[in-house]
């Protein structure tokens, strides 16, 4: 359903650092560099599935902010890459944040997650469902 998700960032050059050591643990390559016509700098991490992570330099010049009440989340294997998800993310300058990574109680059962802010503050979930 979805073909891509865009985050902005006020730092590009440190998101490309923060995503790629991040995303690296779920398997995602480097991002393709995109320069916009209006000369913005966009990323685009692709996976196998066809879903895009973009990150983007806003193009009317403003700030980049967050979206209150919005969550990127990124699918994991395991609860083991859920935590590693977390760690790297903190390790490169994301903020933990709401409860430590682990185990939750869900509709579907126990869930394991771990929500983070990039360094622009955007809010993502690392999550492993099982089965």
């Amino acid at each position: 359903m979805l073909f891509h998700t865009m985050v902005g960032s006020n730092d590009i050059e440190r998101s490309r650092q923060f995503y790629n050591a991040v995303l690296g643990v779920l398997g995602v390559d480097e991002p393709l560099i995109n320069i916009a016509g209006s000369g913005h700098t966009r990323l685009f991490y692709r996976n196998e599935g066809g879903t895009n992570f973009i990150v983007t330099q806003p193009i009317n010049d403003e700030p980049a902010t967050v979206s209150n009440g919005s969550t990127v989340a990124f699918s994991c294997n395991s609860p083991e890459q859920v935590q590693q998800f977390h760690d790297i993310a903190v390790d490169h300058g994301g903020t933990s944040i709401e409860d430590r990574p682990g185990p939750r109680e869900s509709a579907m059962g126990e869930i394991h997650l771990a929500y983070v802010r990039d360094p622009d503050g955007n809010k993502l979930c690392a999550i492993h469902i099982p089965g």
